[in-house]
């Protein structure tokens, strides 16, 4: 979906992790966090893109919206990727965390790559984008039906065994996930920046619904403070 957002871009500016709250249907339900997939900036309005899976109400209503609809949409918020336009990144992303990734890939203008992970060749998406913007594109499957048969960990340990030379690992998609690929990426000292997913309420750190524990007992909000965070910030125990 591509929304039409004035003059947000080159006013407020957009980093690659950052995300948009959207008010989604009439009545009490709550916004939903969606990833900026990417961004254009025009004297004639800027753009913002997302890529979001229908999981229910508020993202079917979404879903349903026609072409020249209004949406009530609060961003950019929250912290993106430190990334540098000139780095060399190894990008990693799950199902609904592949999305974000893309921003990434672009902002680095095609020197980086990319490790995408998904439950099935059926449930694949972007590939044609990430292929015309990455240096190489890595597939996972759950199920083998393409790509590596198994999760994104096992390719990102393969790639770091071959090249440790990359600025940063760059993640996005389930905790589970994250917490493994943060482990291979500090084996090999790499450092590794992580994107987390929680459900919100506000999406500008007043209430405490996306709150999650850090490793030095603090507690920080992820539609705030993150949702990119240094991974040796996190406590994956808790």
């Amino acid at each position: 979906m591509v929304l039409a957002v004035g003059d947000m871009v080159r006013t407020s500016g957009v980093r690659p992790g950052q995300f948009v709250h959207i008010k989604c249907g009439e009545g009490t339900l709550l916004r939903r966090p969606i990833s900026i997939c990417e961004w254009t900036e025009s004297r004639e309005g800027d753009t913002l893109t997302i890529v979001f899976e229908v999981r229910g109400e508020g993202t079917a209503w979404l879903a349903r919206r026609p072409a020249g609809h209004t949406a009530d949409v609060l961003g950019p918020l929250g912290n993106g990727f430190a990334i540098d336009r000139e780095g060399r990144y190894l990008l990693v992303g799950g199902g609904i965390g592949v999305p974000p990734m893309l921003g990434c890939a672009r902002y680095t203008g095609g020197t980086s790559t990319a490790i995408l992970g998904f439950r099935s060749k059926d449930k694949t998406i972007l590939l044609d984008e990430f292929g015309g913007d990455c240096n190489d594109v890595q597939i996972a499957t759950d199920d083998g039906s393409l790509g590596y048969h198994g999760f994104v960990d096992a390719l990102v340990r393969q790639e770091l065994g071959r090249d440790r030379s990359y600025d940063a690992v760059l993640a996005c998609g389930p905790k589970p996930m994250l917490k493994s690929v943060a482990k291979v990426a500090a084996e090999s000292n790499v450092p590794c920046q992580v994107s987390m997913e929680e459900r919100m309420g506000c999406g500008v750190g007043a209430c405490l619904v996306c709150a999650t524990p850090m490793r030095d007992g603090t507690v920080k909000h992820v539609c705030k403070d993150g949702p990119v965070f240094d991974a040796e910030e996190v406590d994956w125990d808790a």
